[in-house]
C-alpha cells in the first residue's frame, strides 16, 4: 500500500484538492486501496462511553461525509470513523474552488459548506453495512441545512434518524462554512439544542453499544478553536447542566497564524493541519481543566505523527482524530502514528492509553 500510495501521490497532487479527495473516496469504494493489517498493541486499547476501541487514533468527520467508505476506512486501521457533517435534506454547500491545499504549511483551507446528500442516503448506507451491530465503531456528525429556519430541529432530525445505526453522535455547531453556525455555541442556544437532541435520541433508542443513561448512543459536541476562556467556561457548565457525554475539540479554525507560506493562506474558510496544532491542544486542555476530566473528549487539530497523538492524549482527550495530514502522508500514516505513540506509552510506563489521558494537564 505505502509503494502504491508513493506512486499516485504526484497525481492525486496535481489534481485539484476536492477533486483528489473524490478519486481517494471512489479508490475506497471500489477497494483499491487496502491496507496490511496487523492486531494493535494492547497498550492502544480502550474503553470509552462503554464502547470498545482497539486504538485511539480516528478519521475525523469531513472525509467521508456521506458514509460512502465507512469499512474500507477501518480497514486502513483507524480505531474508529467518524462520517459526515450530514445535514437532514441534500444541499450542494459553497461554489467551488472551496478546497486549497497549503502544503508549504502541510494545511489545508476549506469552505465546503456543509455538502451533503442528506440524511435518507446516509441511514440506509449505515444500515446496510448492519449498522451499530457491525465490528468497527463508527460515529455520525450532524449539522444544520443553510436555509433552515430551526436549526435545533435539523439537529433533532439527525440525531434521530442516525441514533439507531451510529455508535455514537456528534453535533456540529463550529463549523465557520455555514452563516450564523458558530452562534451557536452560546450557552442559550447550546442548551436548546442538546436537550431537543437529547429528546429525539431517547425517542429513537433501539438498543445496542454504547448507551448512556437513557437510551440511545452518546451525543457529543464539536466546538471551535477560537472560542474565548469565558466562552469555554459557558461550555463546561453546559455540560454539566445538560449532561451530554463528550466534547470533541476542535474544528477548523477562521484565525490564520503568522508565518503561513502556502499561496491560498488569505483564502477565506476554515484552516486545519499542522498550524492548527498548537491552539486545538492548548484549547483541549483548557476544556479538560474546566470539566474536570469529568467527560471524554476527543482531541483534533494538526496531527501528523504519534508525538502529536500523545500530546492531545495528555492534554486531554481519550480520543484522537486526524484528516489534513492523509493528504500529504497518505494511508500508511495510520499505521505509522500508532506504533510511535504505543513506544511512547510504554517509554513513560504508561500501561493503558487512559492511564496518560490529562497528565500534563
Amino acid at each position: 500500500m505505502a509503494h502504491a500510495y508513493r506512486l499516485l501521490r504526484p497525481l492525486l497532487l496535481a489534481l485539484p484538492a476536492e477533486a483528489a479527495h473524490r478519486v481517494t473516496l471512489q479508490a475506497l469504494r471500489l477497494g483499491l486501496v487496502r491496507s496490511r493489517l496487523v492486531a494493535d498493541d494492547p497498550v492502544l486499547a480502550g474503553r470509552v462511553w462503554g464502547l470498545d476501541f482497539s486504538n485511539p487514533v480516528g478519521l475525523a468527520a469531513g472525509f467521508d461525509k456521506n458514509a460512502e467508505a465507512v469499512d474500507a476506512l477501518l480497514g486502513l486501521g483507524f480505531g474508529f470513523v467518524e462520517v459526515g457533517t450530514i445535514t437532514p435534506r441534500p444541499q450542494p454547500g459553497n461554489p467551488k474552488p472551496r478546497v486549497f491545499r497549503l502544503a508549504e504549511d502541510r494545511a489545508v483551507i476549506n469552505r465546503l459548506g456543509f455538502n451533503s446528500q442528506g440524511l435518507p442516503s446516509a441511514v440506509r448506507r449505515l444500515e446496510r453495512r448492519g449498522g451499530r451491530a457491525r465490528a468497527g465503531v463508527v460515529g455520525a456528525n450532524v449539522g444544520t441545512n443553510w436555509d433552515s429556519a430551526d436549526a435545533a430541529a435539523d439537529y433533532a432530525a439527525g440525531v434521530g434518524a442516525l441514533g439507531p445505526v451510529a455508535d455514537y453522535l456528534v453535533m456540529n455547531v463550529s463549523s465557520p462554512n455555514t452563516p450564523g453556525l458558530r452562534d451557536l455555541q452560546t450557552r442559550p442556544r447550546l442548551m436548546e439544542l442538546i436537550e431537543r437532541a437529547k429528546s429525539a435520541r431517547a425517542s429513537a433508542a433501539k438498543g445496542g453499544r454504547g448507551e448512556p443513561e437513557g437510551g440511545g448512543p452518546p451525543l457529543l459536541l464539536k466546538i471551535a478553536p477560537d472560542l474565548s476562556e469565558d466562552e469555554l467556561r459557558d461550555v463546561a457548565e453546559v455540560v454539566f447542566v445538560t449532561g451530554i457525554d463528550g466534547l470533541v475539540v476542535t474544528n477548523t479554525t477562521v484565525s490564520r497564524p503568522d508565518g503561513l507560506e502556502g499561496r491560498f493562506r488569505n483564502q477565506a474558510g476554515g484552516l486545519s493541519g499542522a498550524p492548527l496544532f498548537a491552539r486545538s491542544t492548548e484549547v483541549l486542555r483548557q476544556t479538560y481543566r474546566l470539566t474536570g476530566g469529568r467527560i471524554p473528549l476527543i482531541g483534533v487539530g494538526g496531527v501528523s505523527s504519534g508525538r502529536d497523538a500523545y500530546a492531545k492524549i495528555r492534554a486531554g482527550a481519550s480520543l484522537v482524530q486526524l484528516y489534513t495530514a492523509l493528504v500529504y502522508e497518505g494511508p500508511g500514516l495510520v499505521g505509522r502514528i500508532k506504533a510511535e505513540l504505543a513506544e511512547l506509552l510504554r517509554g513513560d510506563g504508561f500501561a493503558h492509553v487512559a492511564d496518560a489521558v490529562g497528565a500534563d494537564a
